[in-house]
């Protein structure tokens, strides 16, 4: 018995002190995590391509009117329901699904959209997906330390947008390779910052950080690729689908007003939609803004502790997950880059107590709290960004090391 607890003893002070998990028992565990993805994706795939259908259906839709040479019809939801076809089927009731989903996205989403068109329904899905995954992750893998290529591979946020065929592995590339490449070149990063046109939510705290930072030419080359982007839609798609694009307004609006949803708020992991559930509508708006107000404070004074790009950049993303009202957990394969950051200082500095279970629960929080979410009734992934935040800022406190964009094994 003596024996016994000494063993848990000696355990329980292993993971408080961060000796466990080593690095092997790290890419074990990433190797099993990937394994089991692929029974999950195989289910959801059926799903998918079955009756249940998914968001994807929205980007596939509008690939098939870009092909019939009618891109404004994409925001007609009648259209994408019934175009002329020899048939009379639908744009997305082609892929079989009988589901509908309203495309939202602005116009220069649709250049992603386009090559959709040129494949079936079930095809497109998996290219979207696995395409996604990997230009994901070859940003991503740049920020890891070495020996946790497998984790980041592995990332639950990852496989969240997979899962749902969506468009958090572009979007998170776009951050995290901004991020990775400010200090060096920074008209490429503000290049990618502005590419985030096609969802220009995830990019709330990036001109605040940019400002704070004084990175001009960052600044200049987000705004230049934000309008050649805006006006090579305007070029390609034609003006008709600018002008239609207001009707996605009607859409999302129709969405937020769901206040007897409760689903669809408990699918949402910002405080807004966790507050909607309790404080209605005024009371969950006033209370993310305070929240949104705080992070970017955070954000910009971040560039007073440290002028590091990749640390400041990892509080702003960690900032974007709890200060933006509209997110989903699909939307996270971003939060991977401040969790490599804490990953890499604490392997420089030393692991704080509690710091490694802390941060691989961080790490397994996107699909957790998704997972959790509908059971307890309430999406627990603020809480998560607010400790991720927490971790990031008293780091920040303590003199960060620069690290290269490939550290030592941890």
């Amino acid at each position: 018995m003596n024996r016994g607890a000494h063993k848990l003893k000696s355990m329980i002070e292993a993971v408080r002190g961060g000796d466990w998990p080593g690095a092997e028992r790290v890419r074990v565990y990433a190797v099993m995590i990937l394994l089991a993805y692929l029974p999950m994706i195989a289910k959801v795939y059926g799903e998918a391509t079955g009756k249940v259908g998914s968001d994807f259906l929205a980007f596939w839709g509008a690939g098939q009117l870009i092909g019939q040479g009618v891109p404004a019809q994409a925001y007609n939801l009648a259209a994408e329901q019934a175009y002329n076809l020899a048939a009379e089927q639908a744009a997305q009731a082609a892929s079989g699904t009988g589901q509908l989903v309203a495309y939202v996205s602005p116009p220069p989403f649709l250049f992603l959209a386009a090559p959709l068109g040129l494949l079936t329904y079930p095809v497109a899905w998996l290219a979207f997906g696995v395409m996604g995954w990997c230009v994901w992750f070859v940003t991503a893998r740049h920020a890891a330390p070495r020996g946790l290529t497998l984790a980041v591979l592995a990332f639950p946020g990852a496989y969240l947008a997979a899962s749902h065929a969506q468009t958090g592995f572009i979007t998170g590339a776009l951050l995290i390779g901004g991020v990775l490449l400010l200090r060096h070149r920074p008209w490429l990063a503000g290049a990618l910052f502005g590419a985030l046109v096609i969802k220009p939510h995830l990019a709330l705290m990036v001109p605040l950080w940019l400002l704070a930072g004084r990175q001009w030419r960052a600044l200049a080359g987000g705004a230049l690729s934000a309008a050649l982007l805006c006006l090579a839609s305007l070029a390609v798609f034609g003006w008709q689908t600018w002008a239609a694009w207001p009707q996605a307004f009607a859409v999302s609006r129709e969405l937020m007003a769901q206040g007897s949803s409760a689903e669809f708020w408990l699918r949402m992991c910002t405080p807004y939609a966790a507050l909607r559930l309790f404080a209605g509508p005024v009371g969950a708006m006033a209370g993310q803004a305070m929240l949104t107000l705080f992070c970017a404070i955070l954000t910009m004074l971040a560039w007073r502790r440290t002028r590091d790009c990749q640390a400041t950049g990892a509080v702003m993303l960690a900032a974007t997950a709890l200060g933006s009202p509209y997110l989903f957990s699909y939307d996270l394969p971003f939060l991977i880059q401040p969790l490599l950051w804490l990953a890499g200082q604490a392997r420089a500095r030393g692991w704080r107590t509690w710091e490694k279970p802390t941060l691989i629960g961080l790490w397994l929080s996107p699909l957790a709290t998704r997972a959790l979410a509908l059971p307890l009734g309430i999406n627990l992934m603020p809480l998560a960004a607010a400790a991720l935040l927490t971790l990031l800022w008293t780091r920040l406190a303590s003199s960060p090391v620069r690290l290269p964009l490939k550290g030592a094994p941890i």
